[in-house]
């Protein structure tokens, strides 16, 4: 049965990762550096600003974008890029992979040993190449997987996710639980240490998820001495687990650069880590020897004769042999640290770096696991035997390119899969700190069974006195008709109509809150088009230009993990045939509905919404709770 099941997985990621490629293909193909610039896909023009020995024989350069510094970009750690020259970009380009990101400079080691003629002159750009890397490393894991279940000793825990074998769990001594954890969170970490192969925690929004897998991680430590990794899809999550456990005092090692800068997480990177290390002045003294021997190697053009040549190979060896002492050196370096860390911290696929490709470890976690595709969690489930998963699989899935490996099965998560197969592995944290009672009250009842619980400091919790806390304002009957908008939908109408109740909100707020204090708000709608819209009607509004800071207008996406007081959310669509596209996607409203703490105001057309039963039930909610209001109450007649 193992076998067909990474069979399956295989032939899906094929399917993905050809469809990728297209995509890939179709923006980059043809295209000038200037359009690639602006998709995020190229660095252009950008400056050297240092250059040193990297690993191996490898040039590591340090490079920066001297323009379009405020453009956003995909260079992240672990990226194939290419160095190319506008004089010839077909013929003057190296390859090699970011080890370095922050703001506007990025480290690449290029896989040459010295930088070619052309790199002096001319304009230099950085290409974002295809990420063939990552689908590598989920193939290779995948058939790794195939491998280990034709072993006869078969893997237990590979029993256990890919054939059924029901998971078993320890009924040792009483340990002691943490301090200040409520009873769903104290339980979840008892399922934890006492597993053997696997524990899931089911996080509904603000139940104190991190909170809870922190705390299991530090008594699987003090009460099992266990290795752990701890990996994430997204960098963002990594960053905000390594941190808290840095401040809980654990010995932390994050592999890859931080996205977000803070002191703690720093000095958990390895970098941090080796250059604070005793052995690290022997490695400067060789990089500055081997350095002196390349400059001087380079005094000797290749052009000269046979005893110029001869002279600079020997001096280029000289470099190597040197280069080959640093690794040594380095090497030495990382086992000493990785020996002494308690975690290591790294994303699905850098689980696999090269400076932690042979770690082992007693167990893995992986947060965020309802966003993870499957084939990526198994790169780092191989190297434990015991995986804890942690997320929501009513939130946000994972981004999948291809419609058809979709619909075959590759949008169906681990976490999805796992909960239904071992429900005996499952403990839903039920306690929520986010919301008011009334706004949690219709995600619980869809998606969690009716079992979610306000704690006492939240439940109650108004902008102020007498405020409703949820409204649906419906605008039926008021003409606001969606529009098309290349692929996505817009209502300017129903824009402009959120923008002028946002502004007599604000004016009732400022009767209470300073600047200083004033709520946070967002305003969210699903389509990319209409936030543009509601972004520029936002600019053109002096009394919320006067808040912007404490405003954010975002697409659902960008705004998973984050909560606000105020959330506005925009849902577009208002047409007669009652078409609602992806609003469909009911777990996406689970996301928007549950960022407000204070106060959720849902706009959108009931004619159109309530032919689906989650938009006609939501409705019929806020008629319960007496909060349902028609658009024409706020339209001056």
């Amino acid at each position: 049965m193992s076998k067909e099941y990474f069979k399956n997985l295989q032939d899906l990621l094929h399917i993905e990762r050809e469809e990728d490629l297209q995509s890939y293909l179709k923006l980059t193909q043809n295209t000038s550096a200037a359009d690639r610039r602006a998709l995020g896909l190229t660095w252009y023009p950008i400056a050297i600003r240092n250059t040193e020995m990297g690993k191996g024989d490898y040039l590591t350069v340090e490079l920066e974008r001297t323009t379009h510094q405020d453009l956003s970009h995909q260079f992240r750690f672990g990226s194939s890029v290419v160095l190319f020259s506008n004089h010839d970009p077909k013929t003057d380009q190296v390859e090699g992979i970011i080890s370095h990101q922050s703001a506007n400079k990025v480290k690449v080691s290029l896989r040459i040993d010295e930088l070619p003629d052309w790199a002096r002159d001319g304009k230099l750009g950085l290409d974002l190449l295809f990420d063939n890397n990552s689908y590598d490393e989920m193939q290779q894991a995948l058939k790794q997987a195939t491998n280990l279940t034709e072993d006869a000793a078969e893997n237990k825990l590979i029993k256990v996710i890919a054939s059924g074998e029901k998971p078993s769990f320890q009924h040792t001594e009483k340990f002691i639980l943490p301090n200040g954890l409520n009873e769903s969170q104290q339980l979840a970490v008892s399922k934890i240490v006492s597993a053997d192969h696997l524990a899931i925690i089911h996080g509904p929004p603000g139940t104190g998820k991190t909170t809870t897998i922190v705390q299991a991680i530090k008594s699987l430590i003090k009460h099992r001495d266990q290795k752990i990794l701890v990996v994430a899809p997204s960098n963002t999550a990594v960053d905000l687990l390594t941190e808290k456990l840095a401040i809980e005092g654990l010995n932390v090692i994050r592999i890859g650069n931080p996205a977000r800068v803070s002191e703690k997480l720093l000095s958990a990177t390895l970098d941090h880590q080796m250059a604070d290390h005793q052995e690290m002045k022997t490695i400067k003294t060789l990089k500055k020897q081997a350095s002196e021997y390349k400059n001087m190697a380079h005094k000797y053009k290749r052009s000269f004769g046979k005893a110029e040549r001869d002279q600079r190979k020997a001096l280029f060896d000289e470099a190597h042999k040197i280069g080959k002492e640093i690794e040594k050196t380095e090497s030495y370096i990382m086992d000493h640290l990785f020996n002494k860390a308690q975690v290591i911290t790294a994303t699905l696929v850098g689980a696999n770096h090269y400076t932690v490709r042979q770690l082992k470890y007693h167990t893995v976690v992986i947060d965020e696991a309802g966003q993870a595709l499957e084939p990526a969690c198994w790169i780092p489930i191989l190297k434990a035997q015991k995986l804890i998963l942690a997320g929501d699989h009513f939130q946000l899935p994972p981004t999948i390119k291809s419609t058809e490996a979709a619909k075959k099965g590759l949008s169906n998560t681990l976490l999805e899969k796992l909960v239904n197969l071992h429900p005996e592995s499952v403990v839903l944290l039920n306690e929520q700190y986010r919301m008011n009672k009334n706004i949690m009250g219709y995600s619980s009842k869809v998606f969690y069974e009716d079992k979610l619980i306000a704690h006492a400091s939240v439940a109650e919790q108004l902008l102020f006195k007498d405020d409703e806390p949820l409204n649906f304002i419906d605008t039926a009957g008021c003409s606001f008709d969606e529009k098309l908008d290349g692929t996505s939908t817009t209502n300017p109408e129903e824009a402009a109509f959120l923008i002028r109740h946002l502004h007599q909100l604000v004016t009732r707020l400022q009767m209470d809150f300073s600047l200083e204090y004033f709520p946070t708000i967002a305003i969210i709608s699903p389509y990319k088009q209409q936030v543009q819209i509601l972004k520029a009607l936002m600019l053109e509004d002096d009394l919320l230009l006067k808040h912007q800071n404490k405003i954010a207008v975002n697409t659902i996406d960008s705004f998973q993990g984050q909560e606000r007081d105020v959330v506005y959310i925009s849902l577009t669509r208002s047409n007669s045939e009652g078409n609602i596209g992806f609003l469909s996607d009911t777990r996406r409203m689970n996301v928007a509905m549950t960022r407000a703490r204070k106060k959720l105001v849902v706009i959108g057309d009931s004619s159109t919404l309530s032919k689906a039963k989650f938009y006609a039930d939501f409705i019929g909610y806020a008629e319960k709770l007496n909060t349902y209001h028609s658009a024409w109450e706020y339209i001056d007649t």
